[in-house]
Parts: C-alpha cells; structure tokens; sequence
C-alpha cells in the first residue's frame, strides 16, 4: 500500500480517516499544519490547526500508533487569510475564510509536506469524495447531505485530486462518531466548533477593528426611499441580507440590501429587494471537461439551496444567470457550479444584479 499522509486537525473526522487507512494497510504519517494562536486569556479552544490541535492530533497518532509531525505555516495563514479577510469586510463585502484556506495554504502546503516525507497520497477528514471516471479526477459530493464539504474544495485542481483521498466521504457524522468511540480515540467525544477557526468568539467585528489600523469607516444608515434612519460606527458590521443587529428600529421587518465603501452608507429595505437575476465571478476555477456556455446547478452559500444556472464566459469574463432571482447572493461569498453531485468548478462573487446583463441575455447555453 502507498505512504499516506493524513492532514489531522485532533478532531474526530481526520482522526477516523487515519484510523481507517491504517486499517487497510497504508503507512499512515499524520501531519498538522499550525495556522493560529490564541494569545488572549480565557478564548475558546480553537478546533483547527492551534497548538491545542496539534497536541490532540499527536495523541490520536500515539494511540494508533503511527508518526506525527507539525509545521508552522502562521505566516502563510495570516498573509492569505486573516488579513483578506479583514480587508475584504472593511470593503464592504463579505469573505468566506475556508474556502480561501484550502486554496492558498492547507492542500498547497500539505502536498509539499507530502512531497518531502515521500506520501504520494494526501487523505483529510472532508466529507466528499474524489472519482476517477472517462481519464479524469472528480470532485464529488459527500454521501451525507447534511455535512457535505464540497463546496469549500471547488477549487482544488485535478492534479491535485489525482492525490487525494477523503476516507469519510461515503459515511454519516453518526457513523463516524460510533467508530472513534468504538476505536476508543482520544477526543472521540469533542465537540465541533461552530465559528471560525480564528474567530472562535464569533465576534468578527472586534475581531476586525483590532486589525484595522484605523481604517474603520462610520457612516450612515439609510432606507432604499432615501430616509436617514441613524449612524453606525463601520460597515464591517453588516452583510448584504442582515436584519438582526441593525442598530436602527424602522417599524418594520428590515434587511441590508446594499452596502456602499464610498460612501460607507448602510442601506435598508425589504426581503424582495435582496433578489438577484446573476452574478458575475473572478478566479473562477473549473473542471477541464466543462465546455462553456452550459446549464449547472448553483450553491451560491455553503448548505445553502442548489438553483438551475447557465454558466456563461466571454472575453475573460464569467457570469452565472440563474433560472430563478435568488437572495441573498454576496459578493466576497463563492457560486460553486454541480452537475448533479459532481462539482465542476466554482468562483467568487465579484458583482450582482436584476435582470440579465447585455453580454449574458446574447448567449445560449448548449
């Protein structure tokens, strides 16, 4: 069987999957990437890739009695991250943190680490899977509709997912707790964090304004009639779709339906207003095989509904126009594009808007 090595954060998910390539015969290193500290007193563990991770990761790979290693990969994180995503809020849109993770810093660095330890295989505790069907590498959704993480890896190149393998990718989260308990690994009871692995307080905005060195920008809270509703203190407190924490009583049930970084106006309106028609995309990646213009279904937000889409290109410029208006679509989130539970390919939200633009109502899908 071939070197593996697992990407373990010390959670039960990758601790399973080490566990299970061990018991098909693989020789298994267990690698964890250290991204993040918690300097601050009293913050809540982190459940990815902080020096309490790499503890617990170390104590899986103990108990199945394999190698570990950690590297320090803090500067890569911070660089391509953290400080995007602080700036991307203080523009005025809305990042997805993950994702850019798994792009620029865990499978990139993981795979070089694979290199140097001679694993030609790279297994996680993803729920998805990889298929190789017609001389391709194919991401696929995980079996489980309710953890499926697709979405997150759209990105991941074929070259890459000829290396990968994603152990839980046909299996239940129940299942796969059964099996830690039944394996007795440790951590088998942990929890799973619902924030981000660097913000596990969940309050991003003073995450952000700790890191951003007086770029605050207050402003305006305005109705879509042009009422001046009141002040806010910065729009990285807000996202397009908000109604909760808006600072402002309007009598009414009220969303944030746009948000201006020049004039750091905060506008309000109703749930119909958020609709939108399509949506143009940069960095977009996609499958080798997907001839374009073409019909795909969309998830414009993780877990979020799947809608009808035609996926249009021209002259460099990518545009999804969705059968039917969808709210909310975010710029700074990612439209990631199945054809039904293969994932082929994906980009992030650069622009959004009513009625299909000129270029897009032109072309016809095949």
């Amino acid at each position: 069987m071939a070197r593996a090595l697992v990407a373990m954060s010390g959670g039960v998910d990758s601790s399973v999957a080490a566990a299970r390539l061990l018991n098909e015969g693989h020789d298994v290193v267990g690698v964890t990437l250290h991204l993040w500290d918690y300097p601050e007193q009293g913050t809540p563990k982190s459940r990815c890739c902080a020096p309490e991770d790499i503890h617990d990761a170390a104590k899986v790979a103990a108990h199945l009695g394999f190698p570990h290693y950690a590297f320090d990969r803090r500067e890569a994180f911070m660089e391509k991250v953290v400080r995007p995503f602080v700036d991307e809020y203080l523009a005025a849109s809305t990042p997805n943190p993950c994702v850019r993770c798994n792009q620029f810093v865990k499978f990139a660095e993981l795979l070089r680490v694979a290199d140097r330890l001679g694993c030609s295989a790279l297994a996680t505790g993803h729920y998805a899977r990889v298929l190789q069907r017609e001389g391709h590498w194919e991401l696929h959704q995980g079996l489980d509709s309710t953890k499926d993480q697709s979405y997150f890896l759209y990105a991941l190149t074929e070259q890459q997912l000829a290396r990968l393998s994603f152990p839980l990718g046909e299996s239940t989260k129940a299942d796969v707790r059964a099996e830690a308990i039944s394996l007795d690994l440790p951590g088998a009871t942990k929890g799973e964090s619902q924030e981000l692995c660097f913000v596990q307080t969940g309050q991003y905005d003073k995450f952000i304004e700790e890191r951003a060195s007086g770029r605050v920008r207050p402003g305006r809270v305005v109705h879509d009639h042009g009422q001046i509703l009141g002040q806010h203190s910065g729009l990285h407190q807000f996202t397009l779709g908000q109604r909760k924490n808006l600072g402002v009583a309007t009598g009414q049930r009220s969303y944030v339906i746009a948000l201006d970084p020049s004039s750091a106006d905060v506008t309000l309106g109703e749930k119909s207003d958020l609709l939108r028609d399509w949506a143009r995309l940069e960095n977009v990646q996609r499958a080798a095989d997907l001839d374009l213009p073409c019909n795909v279904d969309c998830m414009v937000r993780y877990r979020g509904r799947r809608q009808a889409a035609k996926l249009f290109e021209k002259d460099g410029i990518f545009q999804v126009h969705f059968e039917q208006p969808m709210a909310p679509v975010v710029p700074g989130q990612y439209a990631v594009f199945f054809k039904g539970d293969r994932v082929v390919g994906g980009g992030k939200i650069a622009a959004t808007g009513r009625n299909a633009p000129p270029e897009v109502a032109r072309l016809e899908c095949s």
